[in-house]
């Protein structure tokens, strides 16, 4: 179970997150530091218990009308090596010292629990209580269905419409699937395919106040 320090972390994650969003592909916003306030995510735990987990949701005021993004994160004691391309920034944490902090696209803990999340072998937990479930994270099953074994990241693509990660492995017919994580968040109902193998949807605050639901992420076959 991970545990959540209410302590002080410097720079903070929404410090380190203004700089980083704009050099995204996805990002909507103008040229300079982003302007952003938290608005809704979960957690996962790590079996491990080293690797911290959570998927953040932030609204940027920066650009001219608010657009929110998802972030999932992941909070490390090392540097991930291989992992480079994907690191947010470093942040000296009042418990458990210097953090490196990675897009979660990136790291093989995230993108494992995120794939057994999906596949009915992990609880979404709260975003801001240790031990506590979040019930309001619904995962939906379409299709062949998310087989279990799954592995990854493999190959992490950014485009400007999200980020796509191919995951494995062997023992499927098509032996790679597609695993999408939404990043600007928009109300209303996924697109349908029938290639899609499950679904993750979560709630989040819309810029105009309203709670809101949508898919953050997907999986589906690859279609090669």
């Amino acid at each position: 179970m991970a545990v959540i320090h209410r302590t002080t972390m410097s720079p903070g994650k929404l410090e380190l997150l203004a700089d980083w969003l704009p050099s995204r592909p996805w990002y909507r916003g103008a040229q300079g530091p982003a302007a952003l306030t938290k608005a809704g995510g979960f957690r996962l735990d790590d079996p491990e218990g080293e690797v911290g987990v959570e998927f953040m949701v932030v609204t940027d005021g920066a650009g001219d009308a608010p657009v929110s993004y998802l972030v999932p994160l992941t909070y490390r004691g090392a540097p991930l090596e291989g992992a480079g391309e994907g690191l947010v920034g470093t942040s000296e944490h009042g418990v458990l010292g210097r953090r490196w902090i990675y897009d979660g696209a990136h790291d093989p803990v995230l993108v494992e629990q995120l794939l057994a999340l999906l596949a009915g072998r992990a609880v979404a937990q709260d975003q801001n209580r240790s031990g506590v479930p979040d019930p309001t994270v619904e995962i939906r099953s379409e299709g062949a269905g998310v087989p279990a074994g799954l592995t990854g990241p493999g190959l992490v693509t950014d485009t400007a419409d999200g980020t796509v990660v191919t995951v494995g492995p062997v023992g499927l017919e098509r032996p790679v699937l597609a695993l999408t994580l939404a990043r600007e968040l928009r109300t209303g109902p996924a697109p349908a395919s029938d290639r899609v193998r499950g679904r993750l949807l979560a709630r989040w605050a819309a810029p105009d106040g309203a709670e809101a639901r949508t898919t953050f992420a997907s999986l589906a076959d690859s279609g090669r």
